[in-house]
């Protein structure tokens, strides 16, 4: 029986299938534009495999609507490879246990952010048959070839630096299974990835610097891979001129974590990007604290070089918060750079040019934080005159320091079982979630206006901006 897949990929060509993991039908009937973008750990590994002369099928839970539908897809395959993280856990669990009914005699082997930081529960699932812990570039096409040499679980080994990754395949990631009307709604030109408000479509998603050095206690990235070496600056910079004349190029994503970091990389950056590129508006990231250690450097990559979404993760007004998150950051220096960035936006106006526009990583809900603390928060979000806010309640993921910690407590209401980014769930024992939805909704806006000199949001700023975490 042939098997046919909705991208009109329409028979079976290998007997190893990878399958893209995410929410059902993501890519069929999108909330949005990020539920459509793409897995660049899918896209790097598939690429090293396919060079190494290993073709792989692909599937995704995204580009159908029911288990049963994918059931199909599955049937006949020797192997099933995933790359996991903790909130497609549960997607990869069930994929798995319905990959074993279908071939009771098949492989699964995974990977990911959730097999580094919470082996245990990978291991209580029978159906996954090999865990990489750790990254799995330098291991995965042995792993495939002869996974009976491998152990249950083991340690991959990344790369030393990125200069060492091939230049992704990105034919190799799904296809939106939508149809045209999807694909123009979003100003989709695949394999290139949907517009989300950042800049136009298409976009271009890449990475030049592997895990933040910082250690939030929010965040487990840092106990996924140890820091690699960046992605030169002529790398990059080829890439993006091959997929302009390839597909088409709209505008770029940087998707580091933190890109404003290694400042001689960043100056080459700055001279080069502006002379070797059509100079493409992007989206980056960046620290309050950096900023202020190298504003002349950021004043410029933002005139410069067209860098025009900013990406900062405040987290907190409250300098009491930031130091429980141990963001190493304090309210001074974010104010310094909303400062900063509301007088460039002004100059650059003034100019008839586009001014830049802060992506403001807001987090509520955090155990210790006070009303007042989290009305601090959404004062200061109210100072950014340029803003899209990104508000989330906190999630306590294994991997970090205090995800652990809440986690051993038995306060996290994550689990193994609904590990999820849905914006509106509880997260946290004990944490009063009713007054944050209160509070996003405007409730609080005479507390929050308190101090302001000029109030130049009201409450239609936040409400709405509630996003998965």
């Amino acid at each position: 029986m042939a098997t046919f897949f909705p991208w009109g990929k329409s028979r079976k060509r290998s007997n190893i299938l990878w399958l893209d993991l995410g929410d059902l039908g993501d890519l069929v009937n999108p909330g949005g534009p990020h539920e459509q973008w793409q897995d660049h750990g899918l896209g790097l590994l598939r690429t090293i495999l396919h060079q190494h002369g290993i073709q792989t099928d692909l599937a995704s839970t995204r580009a159908v609507t029911s288990w049963d539908q994918l059931a199909p897809q599955l049937r006949g395959y020797d192997m099933l490879l995933m790359n996991v993280r903790s909130y497609t856990y549960p997607v990869a669990r069930k994929a798995a246990v319905l990959f074993k009914e279908i071939n009771p005699n098949g492989l699964v082997l995974v990977g990911g952010m959730h097999a580094t930081v919470a082996p245990d529960e990978m291991l209580s699932v029978q159906a996954f048959d090999k865990i990489c812990m750790g990254a799995g570039e330098k291991v995965i096409v042995d792993l495939v070839k002869d996974p009976e040499s491998f152990p249950r679980v083991f340690s991959g080994e990344s790369a030393k630096s990125m200069a060492e990754w091939p230049m992704i395949d990105r034919e190799l990631w799904p296809k939106p299974a939508g149809g045209w009307r999807m694909r123009r709604r979003w100003k989709w030109r695949w394999p290139l990835e949907p517009e989300c408000g950042w800049g136009p479509g298409p976009v271009a998603t890449i990475l030049t610097s592997r895990v933040c050095p910082w250690k939030c206690v929010f965040c487990n990235e840092s106990s996924y891979i140890p820091l690699m070496g960046r992605r030169p600056v002529d790398m990059v910079i080829d890439e993006l001129n091959y997929l302009d004349r390839k597909y088409g190029v709209g505008s770029v994503v940087i998707h580091d974590s933190m890109f404003f970091q290694n400042p001689s990389w960043l100056e080459e950056w700055l001279e080069k990007y502006p002379r070797k590129t059509k100079r493409w508006t992007y989206w980056a990231a960046a620290r309050a604290d950096t900023v202020k250690q190298w504003p002349d450097l950021f004043i410029a990559l933002v005139k410069e070089t067209n860098w025009r979404t900013i990406s900062i993760g405040f987290e907190s007004g409250s300098d009491r918060v930031l130091k429980i998150l141990n963001k190493e950051v304090t309210e001074e220096e974010n104010y310094f750079v909303i400062d900063l960035v509301n007088r460039l936006g002004d100059e650059l106006e003034a100019k008839g040019e586009q001014p830049p526009v802060f992506w403001s990583n807001i987090m509520l809900g955090i155990p210790g934080e006070t009303r007042e603390d989290a009305f601090k928060t959404m004062r200061m979000l109210k100072t950014m005159k340029r803003v899209m806010p990104s508000i989330s309640f906190y999630a306590p993921y294994p991997g970090s320091a205090l995800g652990y910690q809440l986690i051993a407590e038995g306060k996290s209401l994550m689990s193994k079982d609904n590990y999820h980014r849905f914006p509106g769930d509880e997260k946290v024992k004990g944490i009063d979630y009713q007054f944050y939805r209160d509070l996003i909704a405007g409730k609080y806006d005479d507390e929050v206006n308190k101090g302001l000199d000029t109030v130049m949001h009201g409450a239609e700023l936040y409400r709405g901006s509630l996003v998965k975490a």
